[in-house]
């Protein structure tokens, strides 16, 4: 078949990249990745039909988050990792065993050589799927399925996981290859993987504030310092707990890299004076950032970024699920520890980095500080003095027509006040937006995962307001997203019943046309459109 991936919003013409990922993806990167997932399915596929106990199994539990995780957009273009994943997952499904039905070939094959891989590759990407409605739904379920991974993987670094969410992974994927479920079944289970998107994210926000308390109102500076510097990048905050920990004396300064940037949030990590503050803005504007930071940058997780230059890609690592080729990765050992040395070294050789900004942003409104203002949003609501909540969570992203982000919250009336999670934020959060009566305009959360801390805002405030529905409160979605991770947070918001959701700056082109009716007539999903139209229709 080729090269076909169209998990994310950048995809070609919104159709599917055929050729080159828009992210960077080799044809041999994207099929190594179908194969993998198609593996996953065959594991899933003996875990369901031989009745394994998810808790019986928890290497492969754990193995399975990490290969999920790996085939989210712009998270691991390492060939050879990816097909030493493959290797590692065959072996363990060979190890799974017991007495079942008839198992799908995906349970069967083998692919030992990098030539086998590749060719069954060809057979069992995305368009192996005939029937375009019914490929949608499946889509949609997996893709969902690898935002959980990336949420559980987290979580489970420090130390926390929830069997059952591992239980309903393997159900997913393996109903994922049953011809028997028609579009109504698909739907049902995509509704359902929105509930474990809840418990996934949940159970990550517990991990966080369990460790490192909760987020608070702070101020985060965007200058640098004159030391050396490492910039950690990514999602896991278990990293940045060990960097900080090792470069304790060393004379070199940590700075946050866009989805990294709420770590200064939490209590726990304030105690580190050589947390320095936040350096850059989105994941897409590394190409330029990477090269006046000077210092080595550490990826935790998705949203890498091709190089342009050997000489910035020499100072990349990674570590988790994140791989680039000729990048030094980084693994943990048997008690989850990692030796970031080398990042360190090279750190001390090179120049402190160049001040791109200057000032400090304010972040930390994730659900218990909020809650602690309670009454001052809820005064505020009675008295007029704020009109209506806008959730602007999800992604930022390349493409030009996301622009639109920034007009709209520029343009938005003063007596509004926008929610946001996510790097999405990085298209808003720098403008003099102002406050409400103390309240700043612009509610940051925090990183994708506290996506979470929206809804349970919401549904405080539904209970504070006595309102039969969330859908009854001030408060309207305007959501952007790119990858996989945004795709379980709208399906979560879904299965806790928010509807008239506006998601841009395009619907997902893995959506089928009846799939998007479906989306629209029963949830009230729309696209954008012109800013003070939406501005219009959403404060109506």
């Amino acid at each position: 078949m080729g090269m076909f991936c169209n998990q994310c919003q950048e995809t070609a013409r919104n159709t599917g990249c055929t050729v080159r990922g828009v992210c960077g993806k080799t044809e041999p990167t994207a099929n190594i990745q179908d194969l993998l997932i198609y593996t996953l399915k065959g594991i899933a596929d003996r875990v369901v039909k031989y009745s394994v106990d998810a808790r019986a199994i928890p290497e492969v539990n754990r193995a399975l988050l990490n290969s999920l995780f790996m085939t989210i957009t712009n998270a691991n273009f390492d060939d050879d990792a990816l097909a030493a994943q493959i290797r590692r997952m065959l072996a363990l499904r060979d190890g799974i065993t017991g007495a079942g039905g008839k198992l799908h070939d995906a349970a069967v094959f083998r692919a030992d050589t990098p030539g086998e891989m590749l060719e069954k590759a060809e057979t069992c990407g995305v368009l192996a799927t005939a029937d375009e409605d019914v490929r949608s739904l499946r889509q949609m379920v997996t893709l969902g399925l690898k935002g959980i991974a990336a949420y559980a993987e987290h979580a489970l670094n420090l130390g926390k996981e929830n069997p059952d969410i591992y239980a309903f992974m393997y159900e997913a994927l393996a109903q994922t290859l049953d011809d028997n479920l028609g579009a109504g079944d698909l739907v049902a289970l995509t509704l359902k993987t929105g509930e474990y998107g809840v418990k996934a994210m949940a159970l990550l926000d517990e991990a966080n504030t369990s460790r490192y308390g909760n987020p608070e109102i702070t101020r985060v500076d965007l200058g640098v310092r004159g030391n050396p510097g490492i910039l950690i990048s990514g999602h896991d905050l278990r990293d940045l707990e060990q960097l900080l920990e090792q470069t304790g004396g060393s004379g070199v300064d940590v700075y946050t890299h866009s989805e990294m940037l709420p770590g200064h949030y939490y209590p726990f990590f304030k105690k580190y004076p050589h947390f320095a503050g936040n350096y850059g803005n989105a994941w897409w504007k590394q190409l330029d950032e990477f090269v006046t930071f000077r210092g080595p940058i550490l990826f935790t997780s998705n949203c890498i970024v091709p190089p342009r230059s050997d000489e910035v890609g020499g100072r990349i690592f990674t570590t988790n699920a994140a791989g680039y080729p000729g990048c030094m990765h980084i693994e943990a050992d048997a008690q989850g520890k990692k030796d970031f040395s080398p990042v360190i070294a090279l750190a001390k050789t090179l120049p402190p980095p160049e001040a791109i900004e200057s000032g400090a942003l304010t972040g930390g409104f994730a659900h218990a500080q909020v809650f602690a203002l309670a009454d001052k949003i809820v005064d505020a609501v009675k008295s007029g003095a704020i009109r209506k909540f806008l959730v602007m969570a999800g992604c930022d992203g390349r493409m030009k027509s996301r622009e639109y982000y920034t007009e709209f919250a520029a343009k938005l009336p003063p007596d509004t006040v926008i929610l946001t999670a996510g790097c999405a934020k990085y298209r808003y959060n720098k403008l003099a937006l102002g406050d409400i009566g103390g309240i700043p305009r612009v509610l940051d959360a925090g990183q994708c995962n506290d996506s979470y801390s929206l809804a349970v805002i919401a549904l405080k405030l539904k209970e504070i307001f006595g309102a039969a529905s969330v859908n009854d409160l001030p408060i309207a979605f305007n959501i952007a997203w790119y990858e996989q991770k945004a795709v379980i947070v709208l399906l979560a918001l879904l299965s806790l019943g928010f509807k008239n959701i506006h998601l841009g700056p395009t619907l997902p082109g893995f959506l089928s046309p009846a799939v998007a009716k479906a989306l629209v007539e029963q949830f009230g999903i729309a696209g954008i459109g012109g800013v003070d139209d939406d501005i219009a229709l959403l404060l109506s």
